[in-house]
C-alpha cells in the first residue's frame, strides 16, 4: 500500500506540472496576438468657398523720389557747417557758409566800376551834345559827330557791363551760403571747416552732402515678361487695368513683418523691357511718416494680379504632397478617407486656393495627414460651431 500511494503521489505531482505548462502555454500565445488598433482621431474642416484676388510677390529696393547733390557754386574756404549729419532739413536751411570775405571786396570793386563807368557817360554825353551844337553852327564836321555819338554809346556800354559785374558780384556773396533745396533727411557732411572748396558746373565741383525726400517713398522692382503679358492680357480682357493707366494698388511687408501691412499703389512702368534680363521696371509710391522705409533697403511687395473671382479655399495644412502630386485627404461615406488630386492656387490669408481637384462641398483633413491613407477609417474632430455636411 505504501509503494501504490507514493506513485499516486508521483501522478498527482506530474499531473500538474503538466496543468501549469499547458496554462503557461496558453498565456504566452494570447500575448503574442496584435491588439486591434484604435481608430484614429483626426482634424476636418469644410471647404470654403469665397470671392478673392490673386496677387504677385516680388522683392524690391527703396528709392527716393528726389535726391540731391549739394555743391558750391563759388570756390572758396569752407567757413561753417551748420546742421548735423542725418538730421532732416527744410527747404531754405542754411547748411555750409564759405568765407564770404572775397566776394564782398568783389562787390566794392565793382560798385567803384559803375561810378567810373556813370562818370565817363555823362562826359561822352556833354561831347556828344557840344559836338551836335558845333555841326548846327557849321563849326564842326559829320564826323566829329560820329565819333562822340560811338563815344556815348560806349559808355553806356561800359556802363551796363560794370552793373552786370556788380550783379554778378551779388550773386556770388549770396552763394556763399548753400542752402537746402527742398525738405529731406540729409548725409554726412564730406568737407570739414577750413578746407578749400571748387565751386562751379557739372562733377568738377566739390561734392558737399546728400539730401534725399523721405516721404512718400518710391520701391522698385522688376516684373518677368511671363508677369509683364499676363498683365497686358488682362487689361485687354477687362480683368484687371494696366498700371500704365491706372495706379493699380500694391501691398508692401518689411522684413520683420507678417502679412502686406502697408498699402500704395503702381506709379511708374518702364517704356522698355531690360535688354539683359528682360524684366521691366515698375515704382510704387507709398507713404512714410515714420521714416520706416529707408533708402537703399529691401522689402516684399505684392501686386494685384487678377479680377475678383470665386476660389475653393483649404487650410495651407491640408495639401499634402505623394511624390510629385498635391493631394489632400477628404472624408467620404463611413468616415473613410479618400486622396483627390488637387491643383493649388496662390495663398489668401493662410487658406490655399485650389484650382482643380474639388467641387466645394468636401471635409478635408488638416492635421495627422502623416497617420493617415486612403482607404482608412477616422474619427473626424470638427471645428467649434460646424456641423457635419451631408
Amino acid at each position: 500500500m505504501a509503494v501504490r500511494t507514493g506513485w499516486r503521489a508521483r501522478g498527482i505531482g506530474w499531473a500538474g506540472a503538466c496543468a501549469l505548462l499547458l496554462a503557461a502555454g496558453c498565456d504566452s500565445h494570447e500575448e503574442e496576438m496584435p491588439a486591434e488598433e484604435p481608430t484614429p482621431t483626426v482634424a476636418v474642416t469644410p471647404v470654403q468657398r469665397r470671392e478673392v484676388v490673386d496677387w504677385d510677390e516680388f522683392t524690391g529696393r527703396f528709392v527716393s523720389i528726389e535726391r540731391v547733390e549739394l555743391r558750391a557754386r563759388v570756390s572758396g574756404y569752407l567757413e561753417s557747417v551748420e546742421f548735423t549729419g542725418g538730421q532732416v532739413v527744410r527747404r531754405g536751411d542754411r547748411l555750409f557758409r564759405i568765407d564770404p570775405r572775397p566776394f564782398q571786396t568783389a562787390i566794392t570793386d565793382a560798385e567803384a566800376r559803375i561810378q567810373s563807368a556813370r562818370s565817363q557817360l555823362v562826359l561822352a554825353e556833354q561831347e556828344f551834345a557840344r559836338a551836335r551844337n558845333l555841326l548846327s553852327a557849321r563849326a564842326a564836321s559829320e564826323a566829329n559827330l560820329e565819333q562822340r555819338a560811338q563815344a556815348l554809346e560806349a559808355a553806356r556800354a561800359a556802363l551796363t557791363q560794370a552793373e552786370a559785374a556788380l550783379q554778378r558780384a551779388r550773386l556770388d556773396l549770396e552763394f556763399t551760403e548753400i542752402r537746402a533745396p527742398l525738405t529731406g533727411r540729409i548725409g554726412r557732411h564730406q568737407v570739414s571747416p577750413g578746407n578749400l572748396i571748387s565751386g562751379g558746373e557739372g562733377s568738377a565741383s566739390t561734392l558737399l552732402a546728400t539730401i534725399v525726400t523721405m516721404d512718400p517713398i518710391e520701391v522698385s522692382f522688376d516684373i518677368d515678361q511671363a508677369a509683364a503679358l499676363r498683365y497686358t492680357r488682362l487689361a485687354v480682357s477687362g480683368g484687371r487695368p494696366s498700371s500704365r493707366d491706372m495706379a493699380n494698388p500694391v501691398q508692401l511687408a518689411l522684413a520683420d513683418e507678417q502679412g502686406f501691412p502697408h498699402p500704395g499703389r503702381v506709379v511708374f512702368v518702364d517704356n522698355e523691357a531690360d535688354a539683359s534680363t528682360g524684366t521691366i521696371r515698375l515704382r510704387a509710391r507709398f507713404e512714410n511718416p515714420r521714416d520706416l522705409f529707408i533708402p537703399g533697403g529691401f522689402a516684399r511687395l505684392r501686386l494685384v494680379a487678377s479680377a475678383p473671382y470665386q476660389a475653393l479655399l483649404v487650410p495651407d495644412s491640408a495639401v499634402a504632397t505623394d511624390q510629385s502630386r498635391r493631394v489632400v485627404y477628404v472624408l467620404g461615406e463611413g468616415n473613410r478617407l479618400e486622396m483627390r488630386q488637387v491643383r493649388p492656387g496662390p495663398l489668401h490669408e493662410g487658406m490655399r486656393v485650389i484650382r482643380d481637384g474639388l467641387r466645394g462641398h468636401e471635409e478635408v483633413v488638416t492635421s495627422g495627414l502623416t497617420r493617415v491613407r486612403a482607404g482608412m477609417a477616422v474619427q473626424p474632430r470638427r471645428p467649434a460651431g460646424t456641423e457635419a455636411r451631408p
